[in-house]
Order: C-alpha cells, then structure tokens, then sequence
C-alpha cells in the first residue's frame, strides 16, 4: 500500500502562521540552511508517535498557497501510468534527487506530488 510520507505547507508568509502551528499543534519548525530557497522543517511529534513531518515555504511561480503531499511509491512510471489512466495529469517532469525520483500531478482531488523510493 501506497503511503503519505510528508506533507509541504505554501504560504506566502511562512514566518507569520509559523505561531499558529506552534500554538494550536504544539509543532516545531526549524530554517533549513544552505538551501536555494527559504525552507522550514516541520516536526508534527515525537518519531514514536504516528504521523509524519513535513516542511513550509513559499509558493513557488504559478503555485498556489495550500498543502501538497508526497505519497511513495515504489514504480513512479508504472503510478503516473494508473493516474493519466484515470484522467490524472502529470504537473512536473521527474526531477532526481538523492534517494529517489519525485514527479507532482494532479488527480481528482487536486495536487499530489509521488516519490520513488
């Protein structure tokens, strides 16, 4: 079974709703440095407990604010075949990075992003 393994927040102003998270979630963000854009690591919880982490930055161009998840999977052809099937598209061209291939479409429910592991 495929799963959701992280999840991004866009937001225009990542610094101003960083309170709200941290308020309402008790969620901790840290600035990923070094990076070729403002990033923040999110940490949902303590890695013994369920759930996932995830990031927030902001929109990239043309991309709305919202959440985007990464499911992985473990045939991003064989997926991106099943999705374009069943009328999903694909977004993004596959883009490499250093543990896996990772590929955003767009399915019935809206924007998904795919990782290949």
């Amino acid at each position: 079974m495929n799963r959701v393994t992280h999840f991004e927040i866009y937001t225009d102003d990542p610094q101003a709703v960083q309170p709200f998270y941290e308020d309402v979630f008790g969620w901790k963000f840290n600035k990923f440095e070094g990076g070729p854009i403002e990033y923040w690591l999110v940490t949902t919880g303590d890695d013994k407990e369920p759930g996932i982490n995830g990031g927030m930055t902001r929109p990239r161009e043309g991309q709305s604010a919202g959440t985007l998840n990464t499911v992985a999977v473990k045939s991003l052809d064989q997926t991106m075949r099943m999705i374009e099937q069943r009328g999903g598209k694909n977004l993004r061209a596959e883009d490499g990075y250093p543990k896996g291939w990772l590929a955003c479409l767009r399915g019935r429910s809206g924007r998904q992003r795919l990782w290949n592991y």
